[in-house]
């Protein structure tokens, strides 16, 4: 049986991501949401992320301003900022294991994800830092996404897919799409798969080199993180 993890990404958006919401929990469903910092200080925005951490669903970091990957800004002020500011809006909404996703420019794989300096500061921060396996492009392609969704779902055995509760994301197509997986036999989880975690809890797991500008040699999993 397939498995599919759904995370949304670059909210919270006051009048879509609780439609999301609505959609899920009409199912009795659990997701992950990857915050934007800034959006957060938008009315209505950081009430949304509560509604969502209320009902069970999991809140991550991604980034504050969701603007330069790490590896185009590779300085440790960057990184900081980024993460620090993003989680003390989050603030009580987080989960013990905090959760961090990079910003990827379009769900692209590759050096650009992290610095050295962002990788050193996420271990130290002991994030749960989680990428993804399936990006159907949703924000680029209303009508085609889900096709392409149910396309690489197939393809695997555990999707992490990247869906968006922004105003052109998934929100049109979402139930049709929660529907086609039921229908499917997909079984829908909220755990994320070992291999797409490259740190936790100050281990580095699974990144590589060609995740990182500059590479990993030197950069060590913390002291008495077993």
């Amino acid at each position: 049986m397939p498995r599919v993890t759904l995370t949304f990404d670059n909210g919270p958006t006051p009048g879509v991501t609780e439609r999301v919401l609505e959609e899920l929990d009409r199912r009795g469903l659990k997701a992950t949401f990857f915050v934007i910092g800034r959006k957060l200080r938008a009315p209505g925005a950081a009430a949304a992320m509560r509604q969502a951490q209320a009902a069970g669903h999991w809140i991550g970091n991604h980034t504050l301003t969701h603007s330069v990957p790490f590896g185009e800004q590779p300085t440790a002020e960057f990184a900081a900022e980024e993460i620090d500011d993003t989680e003390a809006l989050i603030g009580d909404c987080a989960r013990a294991e905090r959760l961090f996703r990079p910003y990827g420019r379009e769900g692209r794989v590759g050096p650009h994800l992290f610095s050295r300096a962002a990788v050193s500061h996420l271990l130290a921060k002991r994030y749960e830092t989680v990428l993804w396996n399936a990006v159907p492009g949703d924000w680029r392609d209303p009508d085609g996404w889900l096709d392409v969704c149910l396309a690489q779902v197939a393809a695997q055995p555990w999707s992490v897919v990247v869906l968006h509760d922004i105003a052109n994301g998934c929100l049109p197509r979402l139930s049709a799409l929660l529907d086609r997986l039921t229908e499917n036999g997909t079984e829908i989880v909220q755990e994320f798969p070992n291999e797409i975690i490259l740190m936790r809890n100050g281990i580095l797991t699974n990144l590589t080199d060609s995740l990182v500008s500059g590479g990993i040699e030197g950069l060590c999993s913390l002291p008495n993180s077993a």
